[in-house]
């Protein structure tokens, strides 16, 4: 439901792609609407799977349809240069115990290509697991983000979180990424 209401909201920014924010091309006849800007700000809806260490080590399609994990979370980033920024996500896999399971920080960095839309980006951090154990982590990832338009965009990242008392896991997550 959330992904449906990023998505129109996205949809709408699209098609209203004509603001006073916009620079000009060269021949100052074109509009320019940069992807990527300093002093931006995002909402990201996404779903999200995770993996134990030991399904990481000895992957097989049987180990991951056993023990991965499917959950679905939300996401909010500054970037306070086209290239730094900082962002912030929660996540559940079940809501048996703790609506959120997890809360994580991150220190961002991106590779705007161009004006492709394509953004490459790797990121740092940490945050707390409230559920299935109780702990600290750090963390650290890569990722893609494409953008449609200046406000909207999809992206695709993978982690390694590294547990402060259970073994380590992986989390990947694809979403929408709107932007602000």
């Amino acid at each position: 439901m959330t992904m449906a209401i990023l998505g129109a909201m996205g949809a709408v920014n699209c098609a209203n792609a004509d603001d006073s924010t916009t620079a000009t091309s060269q021949d100052n006849a074109t509009p320019y609407y940069p992807f990527y800007r300093a002093q931006e700000f995002s909402i990201d809806a996404f779903g999200s799977g995770s993996l134990g260490e030991q399904t990481i080590d000895h992957i097989s399609g049987d180990r991951v349809e056993h023990n991965g994990r499917l959950g679905a979370g939300a996401g909010l980033n500054y970037f306070f240069t086209r290239y730094i920024g900082i962002g912030g996500d929660a996540y559940s896999e079940n809501t048996a115990h703790c609506f959120v399971d997890s809360a994580s920080g991150n220190l961002i960095g991106r590779i705007p290509i161009g004006d492709t839309g394509v953004a490459p980006y790797i990121f740092g951090g940490g945050g707390y697991q409230f559920d299935e154990a109780a702990q600290k982590f750090g963390q650290a990832g890569a990722g893609v983000e494409f953008r449609f338009c200046k406000h909207l965009g999809f992206f695709v990242d993978a982690r390694y979180i590294f547990a402060d008392k259970t073994q380590d896991y992986g989390l990947g997550r694809a979403g929408l990424r709107l932007s602000f």
